[in-house]
Parts: structure tokens; C-alpha cells; sequence
């Protein structure tokens, strides 16, 4: 998917890019490329490659959600800023905050907002059991999301503590998510959530199967959740 067909695609879906988000899609492109030489951001180089699998995709959870409205999303495990980075340049009033455990991908993601004149949006290095037992954080974000960070039970326990209710929990996985969500189901509902949607659909021009889970937050997290750095994905909860 080269840049203009990555355009038209989103068109097609109403979501329009005029020339400054274009640029900042290239800018984003080449700053990613850049860093990757010195740290590892991604495994995928290419420019098509990027903008499919990596631009588009993030931005598919638009096409379930509306983002035209202000929302503080926070991304956990955003890595290289996905899927929160493209959301927020292409609907620049959203509020973005990305909670990240290594160092150097705070360091590049502080570098890219400043380079693609971002606003509004903020990085943390924490761990995301940390960050979501802090009274600061906790139950306070409209949207959280996830990018294939983990099995969905693990996510659960990450993700739905920050989430607060009424609000909703979007995990962007593969075709396994099928599985993961049978397997996550007590996870989910021990931890405040409800699925309340599973959109299952290929990726244009590759046709790889992608799921994006919509789960919302009915009830409040009990406080001993989420559990100490590494337990969740020691000892996920069944």
C-alpha cells in the first residue's frame, strides 16, 4: 500500500487526509526508519509495508469507534506509537497518552511528537501493572488500547484498570483472537468488562486476518487488580 492508495483507502471509509496529515505520515515514516537503525521499533521497513500494516491498521479501530469527538485514549505497549500515533494525527483533537516499559521508545516517541508537532499527547515509562495502580491513572481514560501486546486475559488485567466506566477497552489482535476470548471471558468479567463487539476482517491487498475487540467497562476494577510487574503474565487469570 503505497501513501496514495493508503489515502484513498481511508477516504473510503470517511476518513479524509488533506496535504499537512500526508506529510506527517511521511514524516512519521522516515523518522521510524531512522530510529530503527539505532533501536528496535519494528521488523517491517518497507514503505508499503509501514503504511499497510502498520498506518492502516492502527487506524482501523476508527471504523468501529468514533474518534471525531474529544477522547483521552491511552495505548499501552504502544512500542513505535501504534495504534495511538496515526489515530491522533488523523483526528488531531483526541488526547493521547502512551505508557511504555523501555526507555528508548519513550526517548523516539518524545522525538516524533515533537518532529510531527503533536499536542496534546504524553508518554510515560512504567510498566503497565504500575501505571494502572496509580490513583492518578486509574479508571480515568475514555478509550485504552492495544496492539498484539499479549493474549487477551493478560490484556484484560493491563488494560481494563485504566479504563473507566461506560468507557471501552479496544485490543487490536490477529486471527487468533478468536481463542484468546474464549479464553479470556472470566478475565474480562472479573475485571469490570463486557465484549461488546468483535469485528473480524482482512487487511486490503494482503488479505491478513485481523480482529479488532471492543469491550466495554460496566463496572469498576477491584483495587488488587492489576497484580504486581510480570505477574499477569506469569499467572494469567483463568
Amino acid at each position: 500500500m503505497n501513501p496514495e492508495q493508503f489515502a484513498q483507502a481511508l477516504q473510503a471509509k470517511g476518513i479524509e487526509l488533506d496535504d499537512y496529515k500526508m506529510k506527517q505520515f511521511s514524516i512519521y515514516f522516515n523518522t521510524l526508519i531512522e530510529w530503527n537503525e539505532k533501536i528496535n521499533l519494528t521488523a517491517l521497513t518497507g514503505k508499503e509495508d509501514v503504511y499497510l500494516k502498520h498506518f492502516y491498521d492502527s487506524i482501523t479501530a476508527a471504523f468501529h469507534y468514533d474518534f471525531n469527538q474529544d477522547v483521552h485514549i491511552c495505548d499501552v505497549g504502544a512500542g513505535a506509537g501504534f495504534p495511538s500515533i496515526p489515530l491522533k494525527i488523523c483526528f488531531p483533537q483526541l488526547k493521547v497518552t502512551i505508557v511504555d516499559s523501555l526507555k528508548k521508545r519513550i526517548g523516539f516517541l518524545n522525538h516524533l511528537a515533537e518532529k510531527l508537532e503533536l499536542e496534546d499527547v504524553t508518554f510515560y515509562h512504567d510498566r503497565a501493572e504500575t501505571f494502572g495502580q496509580n490513583a492518578k491513572f486509574r479508571e480515568t481514560f475514555d478509550i485504552v488500547t492495544a496492539r498484539a501486546v499479549a493474549r487477551m486475559s493478560v490484556l484484560s488485567e493491563l488494560c481494563l484498570p485504566l479504563t473507566k466506566k461506560h468507557g471501552y477497552f479496544i485490543a487490536m489482535k490477529g486471527a487468533q483472537a478468536k481463542e484468546e476470548l474464549i479464553n479470556a471471558k472470566n478475565a474480562i468479567t472479573l475485571l469490570g468488562g463486557e465484549i461488546d463487539e468483535t469485528h473480524l476482517f482482512t487487511l486490503p491487498t494482503e488479505e491478513s486476518e485481523r480482529s479488532i475487540i471492543m469491550i466495554k467497562k460496566v463496572k469498576k476494577t477491584a483495587k488488587k487488580y492489576p497484580r504486581k510487574a510480570g505477574t499477569p503474565n506469569k499467572d494469567p487469570i483463568e
